[in-house]
């Protein structure tokens, strides 16, 4: 059971029908949550910690956790990700970091990525670094690390459109979206290294 989820929801005045609209699933789900009727996977977990803005453990025990003392994967932080590189290849890593065992099951990969520039602004800012599951495709809506034309990958959300094309979505206002038709998604190509399902942010002075 998620045993602070009721606690915290009611908290913020949520009702369970918002908190599921805000993480992606049905109401009556949020209500096994509580219940101890059904778990969550990680990635709806990190949702709701991030939302209610508190700790996975915290979420799930009521308690704050010595990371340091769990069982973790080190996974590199790279400043860019050449298109045609392996992860494992890249030799541009400023940093590390820890992720739960757990995150890995089902044999995921992930790796990490420092963000540069403010094209993602507030959401995330230059410096941030985004944890990335490695895959090759995703969710219309999705933040990702995405390829185009062979250039190293930048941060945009992903949007597909009812005619097939896809539109890179910046969230700071000052730079415009960019959609590429189906032909220009092959062509270029435009492809997607990873979608990201944490943010880590260093206290700022």
């Amino acid at each position: 059971m998620v045993k602070m989820l009721r606690t915290l929801r009611k908290q913020k005045g949520l009702s369970m029908k918002s908190l599921g609209a805000v993480v992606g699933v049905a109401e009556s789900t949020i209500s096994q949550y509580e219940t101890g009727k059904r778990e969550p996977d990680y990635e709806i977990l990190l949702k709701l910690s991030e939302f209610l803005g508190v700790s996975v453990d915290y979420l799930l025990r009521g308690e704050e956790v010595d990371l340091a003392s769990q069982k973790g994967i080190r996974i590199p932080i790279l400043g860019s990700v050449p298109a045609g590189i392996p992860i494992e290849a890249i030799e541009d890593i400023v940093d590390w970091e820890d992720i739960p065992e757990e995150m890995a099951r089902g044999n995921k990969e992930y790796f990490g990525l420092k963000v540069s520039g403010d094209s993602m602004y507030p959401k995330y800012l230059d410096g941030d670094t985004v944890i990335v599951l490695k895959q090759l495709t995703c969710e219309s809506g999705e933040d990702c690390i995405v390829y185009v034309n062979s250039y190293d990958a930048t941060l945009k959300t992903v949007k597909k459109n009812n005619d097939g094309s896809l539109t890179l979505q910046p969230i700071n206002p000052v730079y415009p979206p960019r959609t590429f038709t189906p032909e220009e998604i092959n062509s270029l190509p435009v492809s997607i290294a990873g979608v990201v399902v944490e943010l880590r942010r260093k206290i700022r002075k």
